[in-house]
């Protein structure tokens, strides 16, 4: 045997010697081994799973509330019938508003103030004349009536709403289920110029609809919540239930104003029900980095982040345009959400202090511009008729103060809420209308409507577009629903 063979042989030994002599260690080595394994495993295992929830959609959480007074019964059990509901009027009722009217106590506006210290009070009097004289209350309860209404319990209170059907639908085709919401100091009134465009379209290529409008509980009919806390995620919720009863298990929805708000809660909660969701207002709740980079570049660059020469008139000078605008235009949103109660209980008892504060609303947010003029540009847009049926709605009903809570409840939480921090993954078209209080570039509304699938800008238009402008919002509603439906 060559030395390098013995050589070798004597390391075999030497190997075979330690292995024997080690076989407590070499089998603790192994049980190491296994255990870090196991922990690599769990660490990968977890990280997919992370990944894989992430990019899942996801939902908004809610549980089940109780508004009504007292209690909440011990069985759970709600009545759950559905009652028709017309609106009515009585002598004592209109005797008890025009001696409010009579004992109002005018102020004079200062010179040369226009509505830009609020609602100019000698035009204010020429309306309060024509309602007095010449506005016709049972006309327009009347024309309330026109389409059916009804009312449900849901969480203790009394869910007002209207149910439209279309007259006929062509063979072969179905009603498509669409939800309105409308927002502040609006109501369910603000869609009866879009409803029949909606149920009985004129072009026989257009869908047709079946429409559901309800009113936000403590607006309007709906009763109001007897107990703190009822927010926009909890009119949502309740919209749900609503819709849910009627027998609809897949429908579409559609908001401007708090209406926005609910509806986008309604498809974060339920996405796979809400088919698609159309708005014409959508405030930017949650900045991120792209806005906060958009801002700072997009006057120089616009084309980098997409925006149009709108936008840029919209939006700079940007401590102009989103800084001290808003803040000249939110006086009352400071008030609402703090102390509504306070002010509310003064507008609940006098008919012409209420009809200022809504009307000086349908006045500057649907044109800046109208601050500058004696008359607002009140009947430029809309009819005294009109803005004085949305008046009386909020007066026979009470609910003023109770409309103003709302804005408690939504931002007396902190503006961090779950609902801002959750995209939403539902099929979404947005009207741009060019003079909405609040202007949203396609690139900020894609950052909170991931599946953004119609951006219109529209060619005239302010906050209350539905009543203002109900073809131009038809249309759009029709161009979004076809493309989600594919038609």
């Amino acid at each position: 045997m060559s030395a390098q063979h013995k050589s070798g042989a004597q390391k075999r030994k030497q190997k075979r010697r330690y292995f024997k002599k080690g076989g407590d260690g070499e089998a603790g080595t192994s049980e190491v081994n296994v255990e870090q394994e196991v922990l690599v495993a769990l660490v990968i295992g977890g990280l997919i799973f992370f990944l894989v929830q992430k990019s899942q959609t996801q939902v908004l959480k809610t549980e089940d509330g109780w508004w009504g007074g007292g209690v909440a019964p011990t069985d759970g059990l709600e009545d759950i019938s559905i009652r028709p509901f017309k609106v009515t009027t009585s002598d004592e009722e209109l005797e008890d508003l025009n001696r409010r009217i009579d004992q109002t106590r005018p102020t004079p506006s200062l010179e040369d103030s226009q509505f830009n210290y609020g609602f100019n009070s000698q035009y204010l009097q020429q309306v309060v004349s024509y309602w007095r004289n010449d506005f016709d209350w049972r006309r327009q309860v009347d024309k309330l009536n026109r389409y059916s209404h009804f009312k449900t319990i849901i969480e203790g209170i009394d869910i007002h709403y209207l149910h439209v059907k279309p007259r006929t639908v062509s063979e072969g085709s179905t009603a498509i289920p669409l939800i309105m919401v409308h927002g502040w100091p609006g109501s369910f009134y603000e869609f009866y110029g879009l409803i029949p465009l909606l149920t009985e379209p004129s072009d026989p290529q257009d869908l047709v609809f079946e429409v559901v409008c309800p009113s936000i509980p403590g607006y309007g009919f709906s009763e109001a919540p007897h107990k703190k806390g009822f927010d926009s995620v909890c009119a949502a919720r309740i919209f749900h239930k609503l819709m849910k009863r009627l027998g609809f298990h897949k429908f579409y929805a559609h908001g401007g104003d708090w209406g926005w708000l609910v509806t986008t809660n309604m498809a974060q909660l339920e996405p796979g029900i809400v088919k698609g969701l159309h708005v014409n207002f959508a405030p930017n709740s949650k900045p991120g980095l792209s806005m906060g980079l958009s801002v700072l570049l997009g006057r120089r660059f616009p084309k980098l982040f997409g925006f149009t020469d709108l936008d840029v008139q919209r939006l700079y000078p940007c401590v102009d345009k989103l800084v001290v605008e808003p803040i000249n235009e939110t006086g009352y949103m400071h008030i609402q959400a703090t102390k509504p109660d306070t002010v509310g209980r003064g507008l609940n008892d006098s008919p012409v202090g209420l009809a200022a504060y809504i009307l000086e609303k349908f006045s500057t947010w649907t044109s800046h511009d109208f601050r500058n003029l004696e008359d607002g540009g009140l009947t430029r847009k809309f009819s005294l008729d009109d803005l004085l049926t949305n008046v009386m709605i909020y007066w026979t009903s009470g609910c003023i103060v109770s409309s103003m809570r709302f804005y408690k409840e939504n931002f007396g939480r902190g503006l961090n809420q779950p609902h801002s921090k959750v995209p939403v993954y539902v099929p979404t078209g947005y009207a741009c209308f060019p003079n909405e209080l609040v202007h949203t570039p396609k690139l900020w509304v894609e950052n909170k409507y991931r599946k953004l699938m119609t951006y219109s800008p529209m060619a005239r238009g302010g906050h209350f577009a539905a009543m203002e402008e109900p073809q131009l919002m038809a249309e759009d509603i029709q161009n979004f629903t076809k493309r989600v439906e594919k038609k």
